[in-house]
């Protein structure tokens, strides 16, 4: 089967053949202009942007062309954090990250990878480097507000009244969720504990309209009597369980998926698919089959798409096959257009407001 080329230069667009039908489609970014460009602002280019992918009907697009599509793309779940200089001068790191993604985890590399890929928004989601200071992150939405919200990081060392007073200062950040990591909370605490100020944020989150992200690293089933009780005490706050729960794609992940699934008869309780090489386990690897079968096609069943979010997990998506791009590519490839639009940026809007306003 022939292979075409389709090259992006800004504005233009440079085709191998004008007929794709039956081809692949492999598409391409120039850094230098090449020796014939049609004006940008010319209707021959206008009628190449506006029509181009309708050419594209009959022909099999690799994963990175999806791209280049026009539909709307935002990543729910990544990082950044400071580089080696910022650290050093005005972000020190509460712990340093790996040392191979120390220097690629800045907004701007982030943009860089974003345009690539279309993504047109992302939610930061506060990152362990930087801890409790969230400095880092807001300098990032102060300086790309069309690009950027925040998600922070609960400290469960403050009292109920400190903590909701944190949050409502970091709200006014432009912070627009709440992350809950259960293993920052001192060993036997709970989340929902009465007197906690997990549970005080928790609620305070349903009055304001925010959601709440947990993170069950270690595995779900760890903390699911813990996110019941969380449910049962705020039916009101949106709560979201970061990376398909962390449901491995082994004996232990199944059994914990089960439990996942069903708190999908709680219209409060969405879903990343976010990080999918996080719960590949022994069985699958990109571009993640298994993991289509066995935990998207189940939580698109049970959840349905107006609850299913895409996310990438960067950086740390950037050393695994397919890296930033086919990661999420490989997801929106598994969706139908109406599901599509959901699960690529219609939930993430409809729980942390429009991007790009």
């Amino acid at each position: 089967m022939e292979v075409i080329d389709v090259t992006f230069f800004g504005s233009f667009i440079i085709c191998s053949k004008i007929q794709p039908t039956g081809c692949i489609v492999r598409f391409r970014r120039r850094i230098s202009p090449p020796p014939l460009l049609v004006p940008p602002r010319s209707p021959l280019t206008m009628m190449m942007r506006r029509n181009f992918f309708g050419y594209l009907a009959g022909a099999i697009l690799l994963p990175e062309a999806a791209a280049f599509s026009s539909m709307k793309i935002i990543d729910s779940h990544l990082h950044v954090w400071a580089d080696e200089s910022e650290a050093e001068s005005n972000f020190p790191y509460d712990q340093p990250p790996p040392e191979s993604l120390q220097n690629v985890a800045t907004p701007e590399a982030l943009i860089e990878q974003m345009d690539s890929a279309g993504v047109n928004g992302a939610l930061i989601v506060q990152p362990i480097n930087h801890k409790y200071d969230h400095k880092y992150v807001a300098h990032a939405i102060k300086k790309y507000p069309q690009k950027f919200k925040g998600m922070l990081l609960h400290d469960p060392s403050l009292s109920p009244k400190m903590a909701v007073d944190r949050l409502e200062e970091l709200v006014l950040s432009g912070f627009v969720g709440v992350r809950f990591n259960p293993y920052l909370w001192n060993e036997g605490e709970l989340m929902s504990e009465e007197a906690g100020g997990g549970l005080a944020v928790y609620r305070r989150c349903a009055d304001l309209g925010l959601p709440v992200g947990i993170m069950c690293f270690k595995g779900f089933e760890l903390h699911y009597r813990d996110i019941l009780a969380l449910i049962e005490k705020s039916p009101n706050t949106q709560l979201i369980l970061d990376h398909l729960g962390f449901c491995a794609l082994d004996e232990r992940g199944d059994e914990a998926f089960q439990q996942l699934l069903s708190l999908s008869k709680y219209p409060n309780v969405s879903v990343k698919v976010s990080a999918l090489f996080r719960i590949k386990g022994e069985i699958d690897r990109y571009p993640y089959d298994k993991i289509k079968a066995l935990r998207f096609e189940p939580l698109l069943e049970n959840f349905g798409p107006d609850r299913l979010m895409i996310g990438s997990d960067f950086p740390y998506v950037l050393e695994t096959e397919g890296g930033y791009s086919g990661a999420l590519h490989t997801i929106k490839s598994w969706l139908k257009d109406d599901d599509a639009e959901a699960v690529m940026f219609r939930t993430a809007e409809s729980l942390f407001g429009r991007w790009g306003v």
